[in-house]
């Protein structure tokens, strides 16, 4: 009998991404989709190279996960380091000071002048579910509260949570209930309402079809990440915080696509001086290794028995040193700052295409979180067919960008926190020409 081999015959040989797409096809399940076809060997600041030296401008960052850049010198050194010492012992089992210290720096950093405690997990999805868990337990309450054009996670529970059907959601059920849907704030679409009257609107809902004494939590993302880059009428958050106050409903923050610098400061929550009462974090916490959190209030964060949180992988020892050296380097580059320089050069770029181009019904986001609504010039119909050719166009000439929102139409940016000038201004470049 031959003894196995543990590379095939093209494996062995230097891959080409043609290659490893075909050996993709027939080892990588279908449901697994990918935005391009070539495959990255290296990556760092605001670029990627693929396996034939091809390189791309990043305008995605993982989805908002790289934000202080690929193989950053600090996060690679803390791992490396980290490694060495011990890879896993799981901190419920036998702890460790690194998850203490992540907490340490998420109490502290996290919007809210309150006492707080953390825990750690591997996903955004699941720092959702621990949240919900959470709040459920401390309140004794059973519905949760969440809002159109949602995204918070593809597990039983947070689809369930997530507003849109196609892909996350199509046959996948049925799914967890008392979760109940009320109108988000979207100016473009909801006729310019005010803040104040969009969460009216959303409250007298809760009242009169969930009863808020039936409300464990309110759910909400600070601004959209997959619904659109949907950023709500000033004022709307504001409200709906002090109504769940009021309520003594658990008002959840998902800061998963937001946090850590994007918007330009350190959580999109406090651009309006919000504080919840618990934040979902994940994404841009640890430079790209998997590592979650939730952070909230201490008594409702501490309502929860010992051993009712938890997991296998949560707050890995790798991951947690990641997260430290990520942090620390967000401090030392004042990446939010940073966020707010690449929104400032990329909103001008971007208003500049929409004046002179009838398909952009509307720039929006904050910081370094910027997107354009493509729609059918002179009407506000979606139009996905454009906006899929567009990010087709950005991709075939070296620019990875990604798109989003309920109808397709919607395209985002999220480039790394890092991204040089150079590199900005030239996937600007390209963008500018696939428009035109």
């Amino acid at each position: 009998m031959r003894a196995p081999q543990s590379r095939t015959k093209e494996s062995s040989v230097t891959p080409s991404s043609e290659g490893l797409h075909r050996r993709r096809g027939t080892a990588v399940a279908r449901g697994v989709g990918s935005v391009i076809a070539s495959y990255v060997d290296r990556a760092s600041g605001g670029t990627l190279t693929d396996v034939e030296g091809r390189e791309w401008i990043d305008f995605a960052a993982g989805i908002a996960v790289t934000s202080v850049g690929n193989a950053a010198p600090a996060v690679v050194e803390a791992v490396r380091t980290q490694v060495g010492r011990f890879t896993q012992t799981c901190f419920m089992v036998a702890p460790y000071e690194s998850y203490v210290a992540v907490c340490e720096q998420l109490n502290a950093l996290t919007p809210g002048r309150f006492e707080k405690r953390s825990a750690l997990f591997n996903s955004g999805a699941e720092a959702v579910e621990n949240a919900v868990k959470i709040a459920r337990h401390a309140t004794g309450r059973p519905a949760v509260v969440v809002f159109d054009h949602a995204y918070h996670g593809r597990t039983n529970l947070t689809m369930a949570l997530t507003a849109k059907n196609m892909p996350y959601k199509h046959r996948f059920g049925p799914f967890a209930g008392e979760v109940y849907r009320v109108p988000m704030s979207y100016p473009l679409r909801d006729g310019g309402l005010d803040g104040a009257t969009a969460a009216a609107r959303a409250v007298e809902l809760v009242e009169k079809q969930v009863g808020a004494e039936n409300v464990a939590a309110l759910l909400i993302e600070p601004i959209q990440g997959e619904g659109g880059f949907v950023v709500p009428a000033p004022g709307f958050l504001p409200a709906l915080r002090t109504w769940a106050t009021a309520a003594g409903v658990v008002f959840v923050a998902d800061e998963i696509q937001t946090g850590f610098c994007r918007t330009g400061d350190w959580f999109a929550c406090q651009h309006e001086g919000v504080e919840p009462d618990l934040v979902t974090l994940a994404k841009g916490i640890a430079g790209g290794l998997p590592l979650a959190a939730v952070t909230g209030r201490a008594e409702l964060m501490d309502a929860v028995h010992v051993g009712g949180l938890g997991g296998t992988y949560g707050g890995n020892p790798i991951a947690c040193a990641a997260a430290l050296a990520t942090i620390e380097t967000m401090r030392a580059l004042d990446l939010a700052a940073a966020a707010r320089r690449i929104g400032t050069v990329m909103e001008a770029r971007l208003q500049a295409v929409a004046a002179r181009d009838p398909r952009v019904a509307e720039v929006r986001g904050r910081g370094a979180m910027l997107a354009v609504e493509i729609v059918r010039p002179g009407t506000l119909t979606p139009d996905p067919a454009t906006t899929a050719a567009l990010a087709a166009a950005c991709h075939a000439a070296g620019l990875l960008t990604l798109t989003c929102g309920t109808y397709g139409n919607v395209l985002r940016f999220l480039p790394p926190l890092v991204i040089s000038d150079d590199e900005l201004h030239r996937g600007l470049d390209i963008l500018d020409a696939a428009f035109g």
